[in-house]
């Protein structure tokens, strides 16, 4: 959609980890301009706190707070995901609609919805440009699938890394570098060299690939699991301290379940083992990721992992009641589990005293179990038992 002076629009998405990159190639593909607000940052954080209101979610104020960002950088539309069912996400739009035009805020407004599937994506492409192609908008909807799941398989990379790297900071530097390769890419052609070349920069990295580290699934509400703001780089952190983390609900894996046709779909999507898992504990969807969740907990324990971590917004009904399932699980799931509940009050040091903690209660579970196993009994007993004299 273009202006009389054929002017390209500037159109904004709210920030989740790395997803702009998908979402401004799509853009960019059809001739829209994507306008990429300032990396959510404290700014962002508290001007979406003073307008919203006190009660609502985490996402919602960080939401709130790069939509005035982008309009006040001159965006002239904003870009909503909307989400039917019982998570308050799909009310969240208009909310946030109604208080940016409040407050004199008064770019153009549009809504992605999110189970409309290919169909929903193909009617926002076509209402934002003006346009229709059927032809450039399933090359600008490939694109940007094939983005994201590129981007969660460079993060996972860089997860193990992170873990194992001889020093510290060059994996995360390696992966800036392969995201702007990555974020270069126009068509497939492209796509394809700039895979191999962005995990060729990630081969670069020094690492100990013997290294014994622990295993931990990250679970709950998606956004905070997949933004690095709004959960403290918890990822980074536990990496510091030895940890390779595995995400559990990732972008890639809802497109499985809310955009990728059936027929293209390969094994089992998050949503099909949520059902499957979470049978014994939670009989239905109770909105947000909550039915996730709790599967996921299921699962980290069926594949032998060595703890998880559930972090949720704090208010968020769904993640608080999945979190007072997790007790009746630990009779089938013997597993530690940390729950973190996130708000703008939330305080770095006592969130990572809380990491460090977990992680040693998980080093000694391992060290131990692996000393009833026989396992190194004689190295392992030395650092238990010097542990326990200090």
């Amino acid at each position: 959609m273009t202006d009389k002076k054929n002017k390209k629009i500037k159109v904004a998405f709210p920030h989740m980890g790395t997803i702009y990159i998908a979402w401004s190639a799509a853009l960019r593909k059809i001739g829209v301009e994507p306008f990429i607000p300032p990396y959510t940052s404290k700014r962002t954080l508290s001007l979406g706190t003073k307008y919203s209101p006190e009660a609502i979610c985490l996402p919602y104020k960080l939401i709130m707070g790069n939509f005035i960002e982008a309009i006040e950088g001159g965006a002239d539309y904003v870009a909503m995901i909307s989400s039917p069912g019982c998570c308050r996400l799909g009310e969240y739009g208009k909310c946030i609609n109604n208080a940016l035009d409040d407050l004199g805020y008064h770019a153009n407004y549009i809504e992605l919805q999110l189970y409309d599937g290919i169909q929903g994506f193909y009617n926002f492409l076509k209402e934002i440009s003006g346009k229709n192609d059927p032809v450039l908008f399933v090359r600008a909807i490939i694109l940007a699938i094939r983005k994201v799941f590129l981007l969660d398989d460079l993060q996972a990379r860089l997860s193990y890394l992170r873990a194992r790297e001889l020093h510290f900071g060059d994996a995360e530097k390696q992966f800036n570098k392969a995201l702007k390769i990555v974020d270069e890419a126009m068509n497939t052609r492209q796509l394809n060299k700039a895979k191999k070349l962005a995990f060729a920069e990630m081969d670069k990295v020094e690492y100990d690939a013997k290294k014994e580290v622990l295993n931990v699934d990250i679970t709950g509400e998606i956004y905070l699991v997949c933004d690095k703001f709004s959960n403290q780089d918890i990822v980074k952190e536990l990496g510091k301290m030895g940890v390779e983390t595995r995400k559990s609900l990732t972008v890639s894996g809802f497109l499985k379940d809310a955009i990728i046709p059936k027929i293209f779909r390969k094994g089992e999507t998050h949503l099909q083992r949520a059902n499957r898992l979470a049978q014994p504990y939670l009989m239905r969807d109770i909105g947000g990721d909550a039915l996730e969740c709790v599967s996921d907990v299921a699962y980290a324990n069926e594949r032998g992992i060595d703890g998880i971590i559930h972090i949720s917004p704090f208010t968020c009904m769904p993640e608080i009641m999945s979190q007072n399932i997790f007790p009746a699980m630990r009779e089938n799931c013997d597993i530690p589990i940390l729950p973190l509940i996130m708000d703008e009050q939330t305080g770095k040091a006592g969130y990572l005293t809380r990491l460090e903690a977990f992680v040693d209660l998980m080093r000694r579970r391992k060290r131990k179990r692996a000393m009833e196993a026989g396992t190194k009994p004689e190295k392992i007993k030395e650092e238990i038992q010097e542990e326990i004299l200090k």
